[in-house]
């Protein structure tokens, strides 16, 4: 039977509105408003000009039902300045991460959640010292953001929206937590946004954005908080004359100038003409828009490995989208673009079996 709302699902991921793809596809909008809303089932004819206008396989649109996050339980970092077709674009990635998952926990054993729930308290600070006191991080500075996620059990994935305007977004389904980070952003940019994903989950949990301008200022001291301990950052940093000093000790931290000058201004190690000052020499730099001395993007250890065991039983991309009724391109855009096997040539069913292979994925 033919399922509607994966139509709407896949016209949104698509960034089309009803009108735009009923014009595509050659067909009248009030036939496919009256298909999106279950009033007429199409014909096979209809069914194939919106698969290849969508570029979805059209098995995809004969599925099960959708377990698509509310849009009020989505935590969008930059959603005052997002368009509601961006945000379609970028929460319609979320059911077929869900699937993805499912279907690489029947065949692996990945890492259980292990968060905290902050959100009575609502203290960012003291919520971001709990967690690493929890995950036995001490002072010392993370090397790696999505490792550890994954390591803490976090279901982490890519969306590879070209635009500035998406930074990335978290959700729950059920009791695992999920984070989407967008790979057009710099390295230390994207770090940030995921501990701010994480604040949103610890201290949020299943708020969404309905909390407002609070909610995201929470979550933006939690990243700071999280990524730079006041402690570590006043035993190397106890005293800034210039910008340049920062530019230098950002690497410590793997953030970006203007995040660690923040940082150093809300722990009064800057003054606020010094800040000030400081705010506009990053302007006329280009450092608002471009890190200096970016560090090297990263990448996800769980799904490489993941990926690398298939790899070796000779299941690629190609069959990993045919069991899901994905186009390979979207599941490739969520898993970091590392769908790109060594031999991506005809490849041998595997049997799904009863043995699940154990990821580690400790940072």
């Amino acid at each position: 039977m033919f399922n509607p709302s994966r139509l709407t699902l896949a016209r949104q991921r698509r960034g089309l509105s009803s009108r735009a793809l009923a014009e595509m596809a050659g067909i009248t909008p009030v036939t496919l408003s009256r298909i999106e809303n279950g009033k007429n089932t199409p014909e096979p004819e209809t069914v194939r000009k919106l698969a290849n206008t969508l570029e979805f396989p059209e098995a995809f649109f004969s599925c099960g039902e959708i377990e698509k996050p509310a849009s009020n339980t989505i935590s969008f970092r930059s959603m005052s300045t997002m368009t509601a077709r961006e945000r379609d674009m970028a929460g319609s990635a979320a059911p077929f991460a869900y699937w993805i998952q499912a279907w690489v926990e029947e065949r692996f054993n990945l890492p259980k959640p292990d968060l905290i729930n902050f959100s009575p308290e609502r203290d960012p600070a003291a919520a971001a010292r709990a967690l690493r006191e929890r995950w036995t991080l001490g002072e010392q500075p993370i090397s790696h953001m999505i490792k550890l996620m994954e390591a803490k059990g976090l279901r982490v994935f890519s969306l590879a929206e070209e635009t500035l305007r998406i930074d990335g977004y978290s959700c729950w389904d059920g009791d695992t937590p999920y984070i989407f980070l967008n790979t057009f952003k710099s390295a230390e940019r994207s770090r940030f946004d995921c501990a701010h994903e994480l604040g949103h989950l610890v201290l949020h949990r299943h708020g969404g954005p309905k909390q407002g301008k609070q909610a995201e200022a929470e979550a933006n001291l939690f990243a700071s908080s999280f990524l730079m301990p006041e402690a570590d950052v006043r035993a190397h940093l106890p005293f800034v004359s210039s910008l340049s000093q920062i530019v230098r000790a950002k690497r410590r931290w793997g953030v970006s100038v203007s995040a660690l000058a923040y940082r150093l201004h809300k722990l009064g190690i800057l003054s606020d003409w010094q800040y000030r000052t400081m705010i506009i020499e990053m302007g006329k730099r280009g450092y608002r828009t471009a890190e200096p001395h970016p560090m090297p993007r990263e990448e996800s250890t769980v799904w490489k490995m993941v990926l690398e065991e298939l790899w070796k039983e000779r299941l690629t991309k190609h069959e990993i989208a045919r069991d899901l009724n994905l186009p390979p391109l979207e599941i490739e855009k969520l898993l970091f673009g590392l769908l790109q096997a060594p031999s991506d040539g005809p490849a041998e069913r595997v049997s799904k079996g009863p043995h699940l292979r154990v990821i580690n994925g400790q940072a």
